[in-house]
């Protein structure tokens, strides 16, 4: 048995025991490749050295800042105050719960922490309002996954260390792949809009929120949003890498007391740091054997120029039903589809790396992952006794088959656009 298939044994096995025990898989993967590197017959320090600095920098600077302006309240408020601009028009809500998700993860903290704000906000609006709650968290965590792919969140920062040397530029191929997302996202959020019957919804009186709405930003919150616009500027004109921007004006944020330290960086998602990190450590040991080369060559033989985008879409979401979107499915996948797009020919690599994005999310909905499962637990919450056992298990199979049908929309979605947005935006 060659290198390449036993490292790939390795790294499966790894999503498989991480899986299965219910456990970070960065652990797991940094515990396997040790032995991997033994039975190869590769020096030991090949797992030191997959461990990416340079991610280790971004992720934590970006978490970091993010936590700083969130502890300070600022991103729920201005939520708050998007959703309320609505009013009367009932039809707006969904719309501004789409564009509030979007701009919100964008503008730098990324996909995971925003679910804690576009969730409770999505069940606690419907409910008010007569949506149902689960339509409406569902349509701001679409929203909320375009954004993921801006120039300054975590995902991003994967996407640009897989076209390291590849010839493309992150810069130029970051467009293609919000437009694809976002507009695929859209598309979901109609389908839902319809599923759930939301347009026979009528307003009975002005939509009146909890009072939060009426609040004006504090100091504290406007120096935390300026120090965003500051770390954009570093990254921009003094070309500073984003997660040194971050860092510092973490440090000038936390030595002005805008918000705790020790809060703070406690906030910060160090399991996720250690899951993407540790993955990368072990996908490092499969790239140098050539397990990855192995598994493009599989999948490319398998693929024509006109399917390759829907076929990547449709790994990508069966892969992230078992395993993390940042974790696995991106850093595995985004490499990939460089090589994939080569050795079909005629297909735009970037329309493949915007199916992986997008399939990526997939399975963010389903009630066995972090995004559905905050929606059940937080409807327990605001729903109190009405949230019956027998309620709680029909979201739970809504959620499933919505999973389900989320990801065969993003099919049709990648055959029918995701080639043609990429080769406008980002011609190769």
């Amino acid at each position: 048995m060659g290198a390449d298939i036993i490292s790939i044994l390795f790294f499966v096995t790894a999503i498989v025991l991480a899986f299965i025990r219910k456990i970070n898989i960065g652990i797991v993967a940094l515990a396997l490749a040790v032995p991997c590197t033994m039975l190869i017959g590769m020096p030991g320090k090949e797992v030191i050295n997959g461990v990416n600095g340079h991610l280790f920098i971004t992720l934590v600077g970006i978490t970091l800042l993010f936590s700083i302006v969130n502890d300070t309240g600022a991103l729920g408020l201005l939520a708050h105050k998007i959703v309320a601009i609505a009013g009367q028009r009932l039809w707006l809500i969904p719309i501004l719960l789409f564009v509030a998700g979007g701009f919100i993860t964008g503008a730098g903290p990324g996909g995971i922490p925003v679910l804690a704000i576009m969730i409770p906000m999505g069940i606690a609006v419907g409910i008010k309002v007569g949506y149902n709650p689960v339509m409406l968290s569902l349509i701001g965590i679409c929203g909320m996954t375009g954004g993921r792919f801006s120039p300054i969140t975590p995902e991003t920062a994967i996407i640009f260390s897989a076209l390291e040397n590849t010839g493309i530029s992150g810069l130029d191929a970051v467009p293609a792949i919000i437009a694809n997302v976002t507009l695929a996202n859209a598309v979901t959020a109609v389908v839902l809009f319809v599923a759930f019957k939301g347009y026979k919804v009528r307003a009975s009186e002005k939509v009146q929120g909890d009072g939060l709405e009426t609040k004006s930003f504090t100091r504290k919150q406007w120096i935390a949003f300026g120090g965003i616009v500051v770390m954009l500027g570093l990254i921009i004109f003094a070309k500073i890498n984003v997660g040194l921007a971050s860092l510092i004006v973490s440090a000038v944020l936390l030595m002005c007391h805008i918000a705790d330290d020790s809060k703070c960086i406690k906030s910060v998602p160090w399991g996720t740091i250690l899951m993407v990190l540790g993955v990368g450590a072990l996908l490092h040991i499969v790239a140098r054997t050539g397990g990855i080369n192995l598994l493009t060559q599989i999948l490319a033989g398998m693929m024509s120029p006109s399917t390759a985008s829907t076929f990547m879409a449709l790994s990508a979401g069966l892969l992230s039903f078992v395993s993390s979107a940042l974790g696995v499915v991106y850093p595995t996948m985004m490499p990939m589809s460089i090589g994939i797009s080569q050795q079909i020919g005629g297909v735009n690599p970037v329309a493949l790396m915007s199916a992986v994005a997008a399939g990526g999310s997939c399975s963010g909905i389903s009630p066995m992952s972090t995004g559905g499962a905050m929606i059940i637990a937080i409807m327990a919450v605001e729903m109190k006794d009405k949230f019956t056992k027998e309620m709680q298990n029909k979201v739970f199979v809504q959620l499933l088959i919505i999973a389900g049908v989320n990801l065969l929309v993003l099919m049709t979605c990648a055959f029918l656009f995701f080639d043609v947005i990429a080769n406008i935006l980002c011609p190769l």
